[in-house]
Order: C-alpha cells, then sequence, then structure tokens
C-alpha cells in the first residue's frame, strides 16, 4: 500500500515503557506510550492499537511496521526488526536534521552513537550495566527523597551548592545520600549532585566516540532538565532534546518502516 492514505508504525519495546508512533508522509500521525508492566506482547499490542485508533486509522491501512528495543521478539505481529541504534538515529535526525552525536539515556542503559553526514551510524557505544549511567539511578533517588520523577529536574535546577559524591556506584551513592540528608543537605542539592556524577560518565562514553555537532540527548533522561543541563555542562556545548525524547526511537522506526517501501 503507498500513497497519501498509507500509515506506517514504528514500536519500542524498551524495559520500562513501550511506544509507538504513526506517521505518514514523514509526518507524525499519532503515538502512545505505556509502562511495559513486564508484559511485553500484550502490552505491546496494546499500544499499537491505541495509536491507530488515536489516528483513526484501521489495520488494514497499516502498510508496514518496524519494531524495536530490549523486547523486539515479543511483538505480537508481523514486524521487520531494526536494531534500536539506528532508529535512534533516524529519529535524532527527523527533530534535528544535522545531528551528528546521538545520547540516549534509558531505563538500564545510556547509548551514545556517531552519525556520518548522512544520518547513518558510523559508531557506537553502550554504558557498562551499572545504574548509575542509566535513569534507573535517578528512580531510585526519587524514591529515597519521596518525589515525583516530573518533579527531579526543576527541584535540582534550584541548588545552589551540589553535593559531591565520593563515589561513582549507584548502590554505595544509595546509601550515601541517606546519610547526607541525615545530615541536613537539602534534596535539590543532592539531586544536583547525582546529576553531575550522571553526567561525567556520559561525557566519557560520549568522548571516546569523538563527538561532533549538533549533539542530540534523547530518551528517558531527556525529560529530567536538570540532567540535561549537566551533561550540557560536562560536554561544554549546548545538547538538542527532540519535545517527546522517550518517543525518539518509535519515531526513527516508522520512519524507516515508510522509507523501506517501494
Amino acid at each position: 500500500m503507498s500513497g497519501a492514505h498509507a500509515c506506517f508504525a514504528g514500536v519500542d519495546i524498551g524495559s520500562a515503557f513501550i511506544k509507538a508512533v504513526l506517521v505518514s508522509r514523514q509526518k507524525i500521525r499519532a503515538s502512545e506510550m505505556r509502562p511495559s508492566g513486564g508484559h511485553y506482547k500484550e502490552t505491546a499490542g496494546g499500544v499499537l492499537e491505541a495509536a491507530l485508533s488515536r489516528a483513526g486509522v484501521n489495520r488494514e491501512r497499516l502498510a508496514g511496521i518496524v519494531v524495536t528495543g530490549v523486547g523486539a521478539e515479543s511483538a505480537p505481529f508481523t514486524a521487520r526488526s531494526v536494531s534500536d541504534i539506528s532508529c535512534l538515529a533516524r529519529g535524532c535526525r527527523f527533530h534535528f536534521p544535522a545531528a551528528r552525536t546521538v545520547i540516549d539515556i534509558g531505563g538500564q542503559f545510556t547509548k551514545a552513537a556517531k552519525l556520518n553526514p548522512q544520518g547513518r551510524v558510523a559508531d557506537f557505544l553502550i554504558s557498562e550495566k551499572c545504574a548509575a549511567g542509566s535513569g534507573r539511578f535517578l528512580q531510585v533517588m526519587a524514591r529515597i527523597l519521596q518525589i515525583e520523577w516530573e518533579a527531579i529536574g526543576p527541584l535540582s535546577l534550584k541548588s545552589k551548592t551540589p553535593v559531591e559524591f565520593s563515589t561513582n556506584c549507584a548502590v554505595f551513592a544509595e546509601s550515601e545520600t541517606v546519610s547526607r540528608l541525615a545530615e541536613g543537605a537539602r534534596p535539590e542539592d543532592l539531586l544536583a549532585g547525582v546529576h553531575r556524577a550522571m553526567a561525567a560518565k556520559v561525557a566519557m562514553l560520549v568522548k571516546r566516540l569523538k563527538m561532533e555537532p549538533v549533539v542530540v540527548l534523547t530518551g528517558g533522561g531527556a525529560e529530567d532538565a536538570g540532567l540535561v543541563r549537566a551533561v550540557s555542562e560536562a560536554l561544554g556545548l549546548e545538547v538538542s532534546v527532540p519535545e517527546t525524547p522517550r518517543l525518539t526511537a518509535a519515531l526513527g522506526a516508522a520512519c524507516l518502516a515508510e522509507e523501506s517501501q517501494p
């Protein structure tokens, strides 16, 4: 199926959230995102159907699907599987055509990719499996400080004296946070300190790639304004952030689905 009525879907089955984006003629028609809840197959099917319903598109008008993410093999529908790095690169170029470096801070890992002038992945690196280098660290901090995830960024931006953590390990940083709280440290200073520690790890990863601007920060971590600022400071340049950073891989998958059609 082709033409003005054809729609293409990208579904990102991530560890924490499952996202779907519909595109037609390289324009976003609809999107949907839900927590995975550990039920990849059931949730992925529901997310895709919800996106189709939101766009008012019948399943028969869906001309192609690309699936990506850690749970891609669990997709309950026929789809072409593409690596999340490639999908992230395409999604970032949708928003920022000049993007040359992509940083994705997800729930379990941080990924960094260097793109060639045509927007294809030339090289990439993935962080070691350590919570201090991923969004999981921020979830732990939110729980300790008893604040909502959405409040982390705005609160950390109020910090005047960020706490310097003596460890780069999330496990030890968790106990150190509890101790610092008992000593009277302010929540915003603790969060700003965590952001600095995470940004330092991100910067180490990205600089190994010999980054080039434009640098795009995406994933759940990019929704945290404090972390965005810390990463910008650690890299020494302003990073660009998509309007809905969690949807970047799903958007890229949808674009790749459309572009693969004759």
